[in-house]
């Protein structure tokens, strides 16, 4: 009797206990959760299954004839949003999964797998919902704004850290389930909530986007050109807004203001164009407008590069000059040569800020690096050198004199042969009438006779 009430009082303690052990699943508003739920018999045959939410009735049951049905509240047109795996029933396993998590899913589920008339398992799940917002959801620069990390229903000692772009943020009011801070540039991003509690920690996240000046994305943002190109400064406000007065300064001793000769292409953008980008250019800028009342403005530097020639000896030096060459890590130096077909062919490539050129004349490009790639380049055309020029020009000099020597000697030989051929031709007609030819030499020698008798007497 003894030991029948101590194995019916480890069966109570048993249920009881395995009763109070309830599992936490956190899930993020608009993901998927998994509910647990694993019969504890190998093999375990149930008569049947049912998904409970506390005070809220019947959510998923399975009957022993293998039929299923799904709580009203939970069907919707596409279907219904809780389902058990049936491939997972032969191991026993009858989790609940919920689709497109809502924030009033949260509460308390149990699972009751019934083995028996009056055999029963039973499981807790405790389904807490985290979600991030922010508001506003896109704030204008400057603005006030906040971002909350809510769970729903919400555990007791647990700790909230915050992460910005996955880097630890720290508010300067503290750090809490909300952040309260003004919007800028550097907020923009994925911000994370993370939650610790009980050895278990879980995330959730959302995007921050700022409204405001978009390009350049931040201050003082280095624009590279070189000297002759052409050049946008950009200046361009997030799609929908509508600034107002705007103004592009300078920033020098003078900070003297630009006018905008080139309107930009729709409300937003109100970049500037440089046509003709000079050595002078260079310095910073501001673009400054008005949206709803408040002032934006963004500052951007603009580093000029050029090419400075100078001559040692027979050589050229070619450096390689930007007004700004602080984030400048590396120069290459690259040749470009065109053939009569058009076809560009590169190279050699040298290294450094100055180069010396003994031979090589044409157009060199300077690229110039950051830690991050290339930066810009700059194209510098080299002319002949004065030993090439001379070499060339006494070159020409002795082509030219030989061709005029050849010409001469031709033109002599061309007359000689037609007073030859003219001869030729003469004695051919002659020679075609040899009668006349005897008539002309017959009167020829009596002319000559009379002159003879005259002179005698």
């Amino acid at each position: 009797m003894i030991l029948l009430e101590s194995i019916i009082f480890g069966v109570i303690t048993y249920l009881m206990t395995a009763r109070c052990e309830v599992t936490e699943v956190f899930a993020e508003v608009n993901s998927q959760a998994v509910l647990p739920c694993k019969c504890r018999n190998d093999p375990c045959h149930p008569a049947d299954i049912i998904w409970n939410k506390h005070n809220q009735g019947t959510v998923w049951r399975k009957q022993s004839s293998g039929l299923q049905y799904v709580g009203s509240s939970w069907l919707q047109k596409d279907g219904p949003r809780v389902q058990c795996q049936h491939s997972h029933f032969q191991s026993g396993d009858y989790s609940l999964q919920i689709n497109s998590v809502k924030a009033e899913d949260a509460g308390l589920y149990s699972c009751r797998i019934r083995l028996g008339t009056h055999a029963f398992q039973n499981h807790d799940v405790m389904l807490r919902i985290i979600k991030v917002s922010t508001s506003p959801p896109a704030p204008l620069s400057g603005d006030d704004v906040l971002i909350n990390c809510s769970v729903t229903p919400w555990p007791t000692n647990a700790l909230v850290q915050w992460k910005l772009n996955n880097n630890s943020f720290v508010s300067q009011n503290g750090v809490g389930m909300v952040v309260k801070e003004k919007a800028t540039e550097g907020m923009t991003g994925k911000w994370t909530c993370v939650i610790s509690y009980n050895s278990n920690v879980w995330h959730a996240s959302t995007t921050l986007s700022v409204n405001g000046i978009i390009q350049p994305a931040k201050d003082d943002t280095k624009m590279y050109a070189a000297v002759g190109s052409t050049l946008t400064l950009p200046c361009v406000f997030s799609p929908g807004l509508f600034p107002l007065g705007i103004v592009w300064t300078k920033l020098n001793k003078s900070n003297h203001n630009l006018d905008s000769r080139h309107p930009p292409s729709s409300t937003w953008i109100k970049s500037i164009k440089i046509n003709v980008v000079l050595f002078e250019d260079q310095g910073k800028y501001r673009c400054t407008g008005t949206v709803k009342g408040q002032t934006l403005a963004r500052t951007m530097q603009l580093v000029v590069a050029k090419v400075v020639q100078s001559k040692k000896e027979n050589s050229v030096m070619l450096t390689c000059q930007l007004s700004d060459a602080s984030e400048v890590t590396e120069y290459e130096w690259i040749r470009v040569t065109v053939d009569i077909n058009g076809t560009e062919t590169f190279g050699p490539v040298l290294k450094g800020q100055t180069v010396v050129l003994k031979e090589n004349s044409g157009d060199w490009t300077c690229r110039y690096y950051g830690k991050n790639g290339i930066l810009g380049n700059v194209t510098y055309q080299v002319p002949l050198m004065s030993g090439q020029s001379g070499q060339k020009s006494s070159h020409v000099s002795s082509n030219v004199g030989t061709v005029i020597g050849l010409s001469f000697l031709l033109a002599i030989l061309l007359l000689i042969l037609a007073q030859m051929y003219k001869n030729h031709r003469r004695r051919q007609r002659i020679l075609q009438y040899p009668a006349l030819e005897t008539i002309v030499h017959t009167i020829s020698n009596e002319r000559e006779e009379r002159e003879r008798n005259r002179v005698k007497k």
